[in-house]
This record gives C-alpha cells, sequence and structure tokens, in this order.
C-alpha cells in the first residue's frame, strides 16, 4: 500500500469519525435499535468507492472480486459480502454530499455552467425499465435522444465544483441555473441552451452577469474582449464531463436502484473534488490588469436599465446576450 493511499485512508477515516459524531447528537436516541459494529467502519467504505472511482475498473461487482479481495485486501481486515455491503451503499449518501460540502469550490467571481446526460439504460430497453419507472425521462442532447437523468454543473475558473443539481433528462438547462447561483455574484458563461432574456434580467438584478453566445437570427451586439476571451474557455466545463465519465465512471447504465445510483452520481463528484490536478483553463487576464473603459450603450433601452462605466471583472454596465462575428 503507498504512501498516497494511507493518507487518503487516514484523511477519509478522520471525517468519518466527525460525521458519526454529528449523526449522534443530531439524530434522536432509540433505546430498542440495535448498534451492531459492522465488519467495515464508515471510513472504510467511502475508501472503497473512492478507489473504484479512481481505479480502471468499471463494473464494481468486478472492482470488489479482483480489487478489494485480492489488489488492496491488505487494506482492510474481515470483510463483507459482495451483496451486504452493496445494501449498505445508500447509507454513504450523507457522507458523500457532506464531503463535497465541505470542499465546495471558491467563490472567485467566474463561472461556468453547462449539464450533461446520464442514461440509465440503453434506448432499446427504455419500456421495460422498471428501476426508473416515473423518475428518469427521455431527453435530447448533442449526442441523440436517452432516457435517464441530466446533471447540471456549475465550476469556477479553477476547475473546483461549485454547484450542482440532478434532475429528470427532459429539464430545461436554463431551469436549475436559478437556484445553483443563488449566492454567487460574477460572470456566469453558459452555451446557447441558456438564451433567455428573463432569465438574463433576474440574474443580473442580484448581482450575477450571464454570458453567451447567440444564434444566428438574433441580432448582433458587441461584447467586451474579455468576456469573448473567457466564453471561449468553456471547454473547461466539457473537460470535467470527459473526466467525470471516462476516467471515473459517472455515467452506469446497469443501475439496480435508484438510490445506490444516486450514491455513485454523488461519490463521483466527491472524488473529483478530492482529486489532484483539476480541469483548468490555463493563464488568463488578472482583474489588476484590467482598466476601466467606457462602455457601449445598453442594448435593451426598453428595459428602463441604465450604462455606467464599465470594468470587466465589476457588474458595472448591464449585461449583453452574447457576441456574433462578422
Amino acid at each position: 500500500m503507498t504512501d498516497s493511499t494511507v493518507a487518503l485512508l487516514c484523511c477519509l477515516d478522520d471525517f468519518a469519525k466527525l460525521v458519526e459524531e454529528w449523526e449522534h447528537h443530531q439524530l434522536l436516541p432509540s433505546s430498542g435499535q440495535r448498534r451492531r459494529r459492522g465488519k467495515l467502519c464508515l471510513g472504510e467504505r467511502l475508501f472503497i468507492m473512492v478507489l473504484f472511482h479512481v481505479s480502471a475498473y468499471k463494473n464494481f461487482k468486478h472492482f470488489w472480486l479482483y480489487g478489494i479481495r485480492q489488489q488492496y485486501r491488505d487494506c482492510f481486515g474481515e470483510l463483507p459480502s459482495y451483496g451486504r455491503f452493496v445494501s449498505l451503499m445508500p447509507r454513504l449518501l450523507l457522507p458523500f454530499y457532506l464531503l463535497l460540502h465541505d470542499f465546495r469550490g471558491e467563490e472567485t467571481g467566474i463561472y461556468f455552467a453547462d449539464s450533461t446526460k446520464l442514461a440509465v439504460c440503453h434506448n432499446g430497453p427504455i419500456n421495460r425499465n422498471r428501476v426508473f419507472r416515473g423518475l428518469a425521462k427521455c431527453g435530447g442532447s448533442t449526442m441523440g435522444w436517452f432516457f435517464g437523468f441530466k446533471l447540471h454543473v456549475l465550476i469556477n475558473h479553477k476547475g473546483q465544483i461549485v454547484a450542482f443539481k440532478a434532475t429528470a433528462g427532459n429539464t430545461d438547462d436554463r431551469q436549475p441555473l436559478e437556484a445553483m447561483s443563488a449566492a454567487l455574484q460574477g460572470k456566469v458563461f453558459a452555451d446557447k441552451g441558456y438564451l433567455s432574456k428573463s432569465l438574463l434580467l433576474r440574474l443580473w438584478q442580484r448581482g450575477l452577469h450571464l454570458v453567451t453566445g447567440i444564434r444566428r437570427n438574433m441580432k448582433n451586439y458587441l461584447m467586451p474582449m474579455l468576456d469573448k476571451l473567457l466564453l471561449r474557455k468553456r471547454f473547461i466545463i466539457e473537460t470535467l464531463f470527459d473526466k467525470l465519465k471516462s476516467h471515473m465512471g459517472l455515467e452506469h447504465t446497469r443501475h439496480r436502484s435508484p438510490i445506490n445510483a444516486l450514491v455513485h452520481i454523488i461519490s463521483c463528484l466527491a472524488v473529483y473534488t478530492l482529486a489532484q490536478p483539476k480541469v483548468n483553463m490555463g493563464k488568463i487576464v488578472t482583474p489588476d490588469s484590467v482598466a476601466t473603459i467606457p462602455c457601449p450603450s445598453w442594448p435593451y433601452p426598453e428595459l428602463g436599465l441604465h450604462k455606467s462605466p464599465y470594468n470587466p471583472w465589476t457588474l458595472g454596465w448591464p449585461p449583453h446576450t452574447g457576441f456574433k462575428s462578422s
């Protein structure tokens, strides 16, 4: 067992002890319920899920048989059966959620928003799927139709996850953005799927500037060069989705329990939060090197908003809808 593996196990074990102590003070006492100590403590169960997402295994049962019982056998004492561990997985939902909350990304003022599909089965047996009946919905994406959920993610320019939300597959991308960015100020960059004048104004009124591209049939508006350059950096969140799906097994089409599917999603995001290095957008212009420049007229005079001195790193003048090059 390497030094990094030991350090990870120690950190997760310390975190698990804090969670158990917090649960002991929050839950109501019960004299009739047995609290027999299991073969694996909470820290070891969290450690197993983390190892699964950073390993090359794509199937958890194969990982349990050949990874835990062979490759990492020295890390544990007595092990339960595979079925018993799967039945204990719902208890890991709260600890992983608290872990995500504790390692939440910084509020840097520059954010990127996007969504990705999470198919729960292939398109052929959609009508025969009973595990997610009433929960998953058919939706469309750039990769075609799917049956499952959408994962909406908001990250900062350092690649840290600031907020996320899982919805049904037919949910509009613009719907969860306002809730995910409730306490944020600055600028959020997104694709054309987030175009909405009403959403732009609601976010602007509480200090968040939504920057998107525009469609071909829309009127062309000028945008600051810095915003144009940052909008081109939106690939950072696409790189994040590729890392989550290709390297950490985020999308899985053989779930047999809705709650375990949610644990799988939350644990994958928590593992990315702990992993280093994260995706990044490279070198950018710092706020100190940007001077205040006069702004053009606000393109929506009918909305009653007025222009003011513009600084690309502060909300100095009303937002624009996008930029279309000639």
